[in-house]
């Protein structure tokens, strides 16, 4: 397991990276930290593009959630749908 510390930067430096990274508009910037990072320590690299990855899957997850209701929403009229 990871030292705790490592995690903690890895974490914080995933959520720094996605914001510039969704900001800026570069959607790979999180492979260019992770090899600035390697360079100098793959345990943080590899937490980090942990941290980054698992946010970005709960983020795409998310999103195919809302879009499912919204579609079942407006199919079926519920509150929040266009039908009815």
């Amino acid at each position: 397991m990871a030292d705790p510390v490592v995690i903690e930067l890895a974490n914080r430096l995933a959520e720094d990276c996605l914001k510039v990274q969704d900001e800026t508009g570069a959607d790979r910037l999180f492979m260019e930290v992770g090899d600035v990072l390697g360079a100098s320590s793959q345990t943080l690299e590899e937490a980090f593009m942990t941290a980054v990855r698992t946010r970005m899957a709960n983020d795409k997850a998310r999103a195919f959630l809302a879009r499912k209701l919204k579609e079942h929403r407006a199919t079926v009229g519920t509150p929040g749908g266009t039908a009815g």
